[in-house]
């Protein structure tokens, strides 16, 4: 899928402050991107590896 249909949007984590920002797009993998970078590509999870590393941050 184009990154330019992609729909993005932030995660409820990020800070406030303009900084420290992640943006998720949820399909058929997830993908990850930095806010302020996302022309430096995004990273692609499966949707086991996506609820794993989630399992894994909650613990």
């Amino acid at each position: 899928m184009s990154q330019s249909i992609q729909k993005w949007h932030k995660s409820s984590h990020s800070d406030g402050g303009g900084g420290n920002c992640v943006e998720v797009s949820e399909g058929l993998e997830t993908l990850v991107r930095d806010t302020q970078n996302s022309e430096l590509g995004h990273l692609g999870f499966s949707g086991g590896e996506w609820a794993a590393l989630l399992r894994t941050l909650t613990e």
